[in-house]
């Protein structure tokens, strides 16, 4: 990722995309996500994040790309909002991220993650979250028909490659460690056009204990 916002100007990053999206905003809207202390995993430079500061939200958004974060941060204070960004590997200890949060949400980020990292991500997620709490996570389906057919591995433009998932994946995924609310196709409206996406609605149980 740090290639990626290094090399390629915004405007030309598929998923840097300032309005925060319908799936998003009406979580919020409806009140089903009311404003607590949030994590934005994978915020890229800042967008959704920025938009929920401003919607009341004690907002966190960690990326591993520092030239992300450096923008993120750059825009917030643009916006006038404040957002707590932070450089953090979502697939390492996450040291840096202090205490817990009342929602997370990945947004286009699980399809990065390839299936052999997925458990570790999960865990991370789940040790983040108070009991309660819920996490909603947005990722390509693999019906989508974009980047060169049917195949679960498939290569992009930006030379990155993606993983896409089945509805079946990520019941299997998250099931053991929150309880779905809401597993569903939808079709994202993205930068250049519409993908397939598997939106995941959850809750962290209460009484759960901490992941390992």
């Amino acid at each position: 990722m740090e290639r990626v916002y290094r090399t390629v100007p915004l405007h030309r990053i598929p998923w840097n995309i300032e309005t925060p999206p319908d799936a998003l905003v009406g979580l919020v809207d409806r009140g089903i996500v009311p404003p607590g202390r949030a994590i934005d995993l994978g915020c890229g430079v800042g967008n959704y994040a920025i938009y929920l500061a401003g919607r009341g939200f004690d907002m966190t958004g960690v990326d591993v790309s520092p030239t992300a974060i450096t923008i993120a941060r750059q825009n917030a204070k643009r916006k006038g909002v404040a957002v707590h960004f932070l450089v953090a590997d979502i697939l390492g200890d996450m040291r840096q991220v202090q205490g817990t949060f009342d929602f997370a949400y990945d947004w286009e980020v699980l399809h990065h993650i390839f299936p052999d990292q997925r458990r570790k991500y999960v865990e991370n997620v789940h040790r983040v979250l108070n009991p309660g709490s819920k996490y909603l996570s947005l990722s390509f389906s693999e019906q989508d028909p974009q980047f060169g057919g049917s195949g679960k591995y498939r290569k992009t433009a930006l030379n990155t490659v993606l993983y896409f998932s089945s509805e079946a994946e990520l019941r299997d995924l998250f099931s053991p460690l929150f309880t779905i609310v809401e597993l569903k196709s939808v079709t994202m409206e993205g930068k250049f056009g519409p993908h397939v996406a598997n939106y995941v609605f959850m809750e962290k149980r209460q009484g759960d204990p901490e992941s390992p």
